[in-house]
């Protein structure tokens, strides 16, 4: 005789016993560069390189700082100086809601973090550019950023590391946002009168004004691997020019086989290699 605690089991049952967790959304990433499949906490872990290929994400400002700076050194500076609307400049949306959309999207109030900071022990002001920040675009509000981190630096006598993101200048601002080029550099040059070191740290993307002004303008000139710089774009280029250009054109080897930038450095050795240039220097 049948169990009668016995249950008979239908084809919904099965399905629903059998029927996998479905997988978080974002859990998983895909290389862009190689298509490998990542764990997203391994390649975080792993300060966002591809494990298979070597690929360098993209990563925010913060954490930017968090890969340089020794735990809790990083003090902000001048977090209130933000983008104004001095144009009324409207595309197909005013420019003061796209700056409210970045600052929601991103939690930051400009597309550049600047402080204080030590890299293994070394005192340093240090300034790292978002690229989700409207492309990492340089207004004036990130040029004042700079220029103000430049004047800390001449004043305390601190070495300073600008990393670089940025699609170039702020087209919302026009001429306002193509003074910051001037600005910059000629804060950079009262540093270099004053025996100051500048570490410019190139990453991808750094093009436009950005790589026109303060970036290319370190004493020593540092840039991860494949990160595309250059002033244009290479398609823009290619079709200005109207012809091929080179493999590997405006990447990171390429600047570096025709002497414009001095080091190309994996992201897992840049604290190292800068903790080295300050000592070098003397700074």
């Amino acid at each position: 005789m049948a169990d009668p605690t016995e249950r008979s089991w239908t084809d919904a049952d099965v399905a629903t016993a059998t029927r996998k967790k479905p997988v978080p959304e974002g859990l998983w990433v895909r290389c862009i560069d190689c298509g490998a499949i990542l764990f997203r906490r391994a390649l975080e872990n792993n300060l966002s390189v591809c494990p298979e290929c070597s690929h360098h994400f993209r990563i925010s400002a913060p954490d930017r700082v968090a890969h340089l700076a020794d735990v809790d050194s990083f003090i902000e500076m001048d977090e209130d100086v933000t983008s104004a609307d001095p144009l009324g400049f409207v595309d197909t949306k005013p420019y003061p809601d796209r700056l409210a959309a970045a600052k929601t999207k991103t939690g930051a109030n400009e597309a550049v973090l600047c402080g204080t900071a030590f890299i293994k022990g070394r005192k340093v002001v240090l300034a790292a550019m978002d690229f989700r920040f409207l492309g990492g675009s340089m207004g004036s509000a990130v040029g004042e950023k700079i220029a103000r981190a430049i004047e800390v630096a001449i004043a305390q006598d601190l070495p300073l590391i600008v990393v670089a993101a940025s699609g170039g200048a702020r087209m919302m601002e026009s001429g306002l946002s193509l003074m910051q080029m001037a600005k910059t550099s000629a804060a950079l040059a009262r540093l270099d009168e004053m025996g100051g070191l500048f570490i410019s740290v190139l990453t991808d993307p750094t093009t436009g004004g950005v790589t026109a002004s303060f970036a290319m303008l370190g004493d020593v000139i540092l840039a991860e691997p494949k990160a595309l710089i250059g002033f244009a774009g290479p398609r823009v280029i290619k079709n200005t020019i109207r012809q091929d250009l080179p493999d590997g054109f405006q990447r990171s080897e390429f600047l570096l086989e025709h002497g414009f930038v001095d080091r190309v450095v994996d992201r897992h050795d840049l604290r190292s290699e800068i903790s080295s240039l300050i000592d070098y220097a003397g700074k």
